[in-house]
């Protein structure tokens, strides 16, 4: 089994995330060739809650381009995991 830490790479910070916490949905971006199962036994273990389901997607890297130089590069694709905690559980991100 995978450590935790190696799976979950850290959660999302945004808007649309934190909408979601009201729904008991938490975002993280996670190992790009970690399964759903990985990421659901990892959240378990990390924070001690149920999970009830796990939905993912993969985000392509956006195209950037050097200002002075003017060559292109590309940002790092990514993996997001959208994990649904069981009724009643929940977890501190920001440990108040």
């Amino acid at each position: 089994m995978k450590e935790p830490t190696s799976v979950l790479r850290r959660p999302v910070i945004s808007e649309k995330s934190y909408a979601l916490m009201n729904r008991n949905v938490y975002v993280f971006v996670v190992d790009r060739h970690a399964t759903k199962v990985d990421i659901r036994r990892a959240v378990e273990q990390a924070f001690d809650v149920r999970v009830d389901g796990v939905n993912t997607l993969n985000r392509k890297g956006k195209a950037t381009r050097n200002r002075r130089t003017n060559k292109t590069g590309q940002r790092p694709d990514t993996k997001r995991a959208f994990v649904s905690l069981h009724a009643g559980d929940k977890i501190d991100l920001f440990g108040s």
